[in-house]
């Protein structure tokens, strides 16, 4: 039997996923990432780690099918940045999406009016996480490893060098790095100079199908996760709109043109030729339980059993509402200093009611995302993947919320399902459909509204 192989680099792991010719899953196997936080705001990963896990997990699915795939392409977490000398050997550990140290860059950047034309041109909101931020950072507060650096590059680009020798990027991952202008495709040069580089210090950018061939199996260099996930979830509708939760969270929409937001609230990346992903990132996806129980609750209890718990509680819990920026926020607020808070507490509000305040409170803020997107795009009803999308009472509060019929898919390997998608036509239908309990969704409606008020302050 053929099968095609995904892979996907994400941020909590790598893994490798073998799909027969109807996306069905195979076999996949997967190794754990570890992040270091050497300081406070820093997230760190070991990029020749990354790389070795990567092929393990490869070799891993060829020995236990006992042939070779038809092709393997790639999806891989944007946002990161590693500095490399010529031979591509890293000179930083791979700086993650979630490192807050540039957000006085950013902030700088607000402050003198770059701000609003660097996101017109990359459509990639200035915060932290941006790999044109952490440029900037290198060069002002590490300036020996930016002497000394040949190229800026992402994990992907730095697994492809050590693969055929070539630095290259695909438009998706490019797009995401504020350096390319999205409308162009290509590398710009007002962007470059506020980075302090020329194109010199950056892989040369590809299609997204962009491919070589070692060892007779082809490579396929793929995209970003966040806009695979969108491909295989089948939303390449304006008024779909793609709900994930994994550690992080996300809404997108695709379009067949850019688009940027004039209060550069939202995200605008490459997928695929003319099609771009509009939406907002969180921070805070599930990532939230893992702090609540660990952190807040200090409680053995597993996030299932917690989970479980929050199901006795009526919806609006009382009138708790959790504000979830754990780890700072992109969208909607792209405050790296946003902090997480209970309000509305009383004396009868036991550990379940702060379990299920947390799942409303990151659906909450997923609408916030939602509900700017719904500005000029009329969304008529939502596909949600991630690990959250096992979870039926969780997606059935994400339908009562956002009073639209909620469509699970049978893989959550999305990204890496999307990455094979880019080379072979495979149709994905839900395997469920939640519709909107029209009693619970008044519920919810109220306590929203309390949510945006004291999340975006007005």
């Amino acid at each position: 039997m053929q099968y095609y192989l995904g892979v996907d680099i994400g941020t909590t792991s790598v893994k490798a996923v073998a799909f027969d010719a109807r996306g069905k899953v195979l076999f996949k196997y997967a190794e754990e990432n570890k992040t270091f936080h050497p300081e406070e705001n820093y997230s760190e990963q070991n990029p020749e780690n990354i790389f070795r896990d990567t092929v393990f997990c490869i070799e891993e699915i060829i020995s236990r099918l006992k042939y070779n795939p038809q092709f393997i392409s790639f999806s891989a977490a944007m946002h990161s940045l590693i500095a490399v000398d010529e031979n591509g050997n890293a000179l930083t550990n791979c700086i993650l999406w979630s490192d807050n140290r540039a957000s006085k860059i950013a902030s700088a950047l607000h402050s003198n009016g770059l701000a609003k034309n660097i996101y017109e041109r990359s459509g990639v909101p200035v915060h932290a996480m941006s790999p044109l931020c952490k440029i900037i950072w290198l060069k002002e507060n590490e300036p020996k490893i930016f002497d000394q650096t040949h190229k800026f590059i992402g994990i992907k680009e730095f697994i492809f060098h050590r693969l055929c020798k070539e630095f290259i990027v695909d438009s998706s991952i490019a797009s995401a790095t504020g350096l390319m202008n999205i409308h162009t495709q290509q590398w710009d040069e007002e962007l470059l100079s506020v980075a302090g580089i020329d194109r010199s210090k950056l892989s040369t950018i590809v299609p997204v199908r962009h491919s070589i061939v070692l060892n007779e199996i082809k490579y396929i260099i793929g995209a970003s996760d966040g806009a695979l996930a969108n491909l295989a979830m089948n939303v390449l509708d304006e008024n779909v709109l793609a709900i994930t939760i994994g550690t992080s969270a996300a809404a997108r929409i695709t379009i067949q043109q850019p688009s940027v937001d004039e209060q550069m609230r939202l995200f605008c990346y490459h997928l695929k030729e003319n099609f771009f992903i509009k939406g907002g990132a969180s921070n805070n996806g599930a990532i939230v339980l893992q702090w609540l129980k660990d952190n807040y609750l200090q409680t053995t209890e597993s996030i299932n059993a917690l989970l479980k718990a929050a199901e006795t509680v009526s919806p609006g819990v009382d009138g708790l509402i959790f504000l979830p920026y754990v780890y700072g926020e992109r969208a909607p607020l792209w405050d790296s200093n946003a902090k997480e808070k209970f309000i509305g507490l009383k004396s009868k509000h036991t550990k379940s009611y702060f379990v299920r305040a947390a799942m409303e409170g990151v659906l909450y803020n997923l609408l916030l995302i939602g509900n700017m997107l719904n500005e000029k795009n009329k969304i008529s009803e939502i596909h949600a993947g991630g690990g959250f999308a096992e979870n039926p009472f969780w997606v059935q509060m994400l339908a009562d919320i956002f009073n639209l019929p909620v469509k699970v898919f049978d893989s959550n390997e999305s990204s890496a399902l999307g990455a094979v998608m880019l080379e072979i036509e495979i149709k994905t239908e839900p395997i469920k459909i939640y519709q909107p309990n029209k009693n619970n969704h008044p519920i919810y409606s109220k306590q929203y509204e309390r949510f945006k008020q004291l999340a975006l302050g007005n």
